[in-house]
């Protein structure tokens, strides 16, 4: 069920007393309190108290954190349960949790019963395991281009010599690891600055699945994660990410306390978030890599595990990668099926003596059979399971040249994602809860649906939701101009000449100030190499230095000009002048090759449907959304948004497309918009 237009229900005490705290938050915290924000504490606090899901799109500038964290609190101070808030990103997990949070919290527990606790919930590979530092698991190191998931580089007692000696920059930084699990009271991995690589980071940590559980830990009792989720069981409001929430409600598994309400902040990435996180990998090499390890670690007899992936091997010679659309051949199921007996009797051989003192090695072995099986089991039942399977071969990766295409000569890999996750969200998530999604791009136009339906929210037997627009604060019709190129050629594979010229013309208009946002990370390089000779302006590119550091840089400096791919469509918040000129090189449609999206199209229109809408527009039109809406962050600030993808003025597609941009005032007319840029320029000099 959805309302898109707010209804006007008496205020209840819980709302007025909701909107006092917002109020007294947004004064002690030296700001002024918008009419959206109060629309959306409003909708927010009668969705915890009706129990109704609430879908809420709420533009950039309304102060959505605050909007949703006070009636939280106000809930769970009168709740037996704490309330979640659950976000895409860990960098927005750890805004909450150590800016956002802390300021509300100073100016409105005065105003309280008492003081409100809060804590903070991430996977366990994210804490120091303590067992792992005083050797509890043993040396391997993986394999070359070993595709293994759980625990490739594990660690040693003698850490130095495990890692090519206290010289080797591995080394050092494993050093430095340990002298920090000495003094960090959380071991979490965003507390030590500076930060260490990826593979460092293993030689101390651990998965969920390679963990030896609280009942069998010699030192459960000082385990940091378990320390957390002591923490969150006691806490107020838990801070966590759409990760967690997905083991959570597809696993059944205890990650996350007992909750009666969640806020799902970027929800427009919760859809993809979650298959991510419940998809998976199979390949010859993990199968080898458990072997050996089985064999190592549990002195088992591996030999039908061995001869399983032999015969895969065989069976997935010369495969062409993408989409499976009836699945695995007849051959490759019945080596499926082979590998999955092969795991149940090796699972059982190692067992061990259950009351033998506690062994990390044995552990890690098992979690890699463990693995294995799970998705030997759903590959053999993948099409009653509505689940979809793919061949693949990885990408290397040069930090010169980017990722390069996938190898056709390497080993194939068998991929597995569910087909859709609105049934097990609706199950796993709505079902019991009280959730309330929101981000700044969650509707089409004034339609919610698209988002609903692939959260769980559409269709027979779908619970009650209300879709809310709070609106924004920015003018945009006369703080932004949408200009599409519309002269311009379709694009094809890279960028044409024509469009190279435009962006040239844009940038020498804007003097600088641009980021330019990329479909693929090739494009941008290749847009950057082109033009970094014929402007007099620096052009910086994604890859050239840490995001981080490339954002300050084009904050800082208004004339800078910044080039990149998807990560900047959404974690660039660049207010001011030094961000007046925003390009996309083309409409952000799913690759056509892409086997998930190809298999959710075709099964919508199976069903009778649109696939091409329902699946790709939609995708396009929400990220399209997001690239745009990095042009205006604050009430003064002003510029052009230049999509060079003619199709977006062309197509029949095109009204969709751009029902879900901000209202900008819109042209196609190429004078037009340079006129615009070079007047800003002359203001921004």
């Amino acid at each position: 069920m959805t309302d898109l237009v707010a209804t006007e229900a008496t205020e209840t005490a819980g709302e007025q007393f909701v909107i006092e705290l917002l109020d007294r938050a947004v004064a002690g915290m030296g700001g002024q309190s918008r009419d959206g924000q109060h629309e959306m504490a409003r909708q927010v606090a009668r969705a915890l108290e009706t129990g109704d899901h609430l879908l809420v799109q709420a533009g950039t500038g309304t102060g959505k954190s605050l909007a949703y964290l006070i009636p939280l609190i106000a809930h769970a101070l009168e709740s037996n349960k704490p309330a979640l808030v659950s976000t895409a990103t860990l960098a927005l997990q750890t805004q909450i949790v150590g800016r956002d949070l802390p300021r509300l919290l100073k100016a409105i527990t005065p105003a309280l019963d008492r003081p409100v606790k809060v804590a903070l919930v991430k996977g366990r590979s994210n804490y120091v395991c303590r067992h792992k530092l005083e050797g509890g698991f043993p040396s391997e190191e993986p394999a070359e281009g070993q595709l293994f998931s759980l625990g490739e580089d594990t660690s040693v007692p003698h850490f130095a010599a495990a890692v090519g000696g206290p010289s080797s920059q591995l080394g050092k930084e494993v050093v430095r690891l340990r002298e920090w699990a000495e003094k960090t009271a959380t071991g979490d991995r965003d507390e030590l600055l500076p930060g260490v690589t990826d593979r460092a980071w293993r030689q101390v940590s651990v998965t969920s699945m390679e963990c030896l559980g609280a009942q069998k830990c010699p030192m459960a009792a000082e385990c940091f994660s378990e320390l957390a989720r002591q923490d969150a069981a006691e806490a107020d409001v838990v801070v966590t990410n759409h990760a967690m929430l997905a083991v959570s409600a597809f696993e059944g598994l205890a990650v996350l306390p007992e909750y009666d309400v969640v806020v799902v902040d970027e929800a427009h990435e919760l859809q993809d978030r979650v298959t991510g996180a419940v998809s998976g990998q199979l390949s010859v090499a993990m199968v080898h890599a458990a072997a050996a390890g089985a064999r190592k670690h549990t002195a088992i007899t591996v030999d039908a595990l061995n001869a399983a992936a032999a015969n895969l091997e065989l069976a997935l010679a010369g495969v062409p990668n993408g989409l499976l659309p009836n699945g695995l051949n007849d051959e490759q199921l019945d080596c499926v099926d082979q590998l999955r007996d092969a795991c149940r009797a090796a699972l059982s051989d190692s067992k061990g003596d259950s009351t033998a003192t506690p062994d990390g090695g044995r552990q890690l072995a098992r979690s890699r059979l463990m693995l294995i099986l799970e998705l030997c089991e759903r590959l053999l039942a993948a099409r009653e399971n509505r689940e979809v399977v793919w061949f693949s071969r990885a990408s290397s990766f040069d930090p010169a040249q980017g990722f390069s295409p996938p190898d056709d000569t390497a080993p194939a890999l068998i991929n597995i994602a569910p087909l859709s996750v609105a049934g097990r969200l609706r199950e796993g998530l709505f079902a019991g809860h009280t959730v309330v999604l929101t981000s700044a791009t969650l509707a089409i136009g004034s339609a919610f649906e698209p988002a609903a339906g692939g959260l769980g929210l559409v269709g027979e037997g779908a619970p009650r939701w209300k879709g809310v627009d709070v609106g924004s604060p920015f003018d945009y019709p006369k703080q932004g101009i949408l200009y599409v190129a519309g002269h311009l050629p379709k694009p094809g594979r890279g960028a044409s000449p024509e469009a190279l010229d435009e962006l040239e013309a844009l940038i020498r208009a804007s003097g600088g100030g641009a980021l330019c946002l990329f479909s693929s990370r090739r494009a941008a390089e290749e847009a950057a190499e082109a033009l970094r000779p014929k402007l007099d302006m620096t052009v910086l590119c994604q890859g050239d230095s840490t995001m981080t550091a490339l954002v300050k840089q084009f904050a800082d400096e208004p004339d800078t000009c910044l080039f990149g791919t998807m990560s900047l469509w959404q974690g660039v918040d660049v207010p001011g002048g030094s961000c007046r000129l925003v390009v996309i090189d083309r409409i952000p449609f799913p690759r056509p090759d892409d086997p998930l999206m190809t298999a959710r199209s075709r099964a919508v229109a199976q069903a009778g449907g649109n696939g091409f809408m329902s699946v790709s527009a939609t995708h396009a039109a929400i990220r399209l959304a997001q690239g745009a809406g990095r042009l205006i962050r604050s009430t003064g600030d002003k510029g052009v948004v230049a999509v060079l993808d003619s199709r977006l003025a062309t197509e029949r597609y095109a009204g969709f497309l751009r029902g879900a941009l901000p209202p900008f005032w819109s042209t196609t007319d190429r004078k037009t918009a340079i006129a615009a840029l070079e007047r800003l320029a002359g203001e921004n000099a």
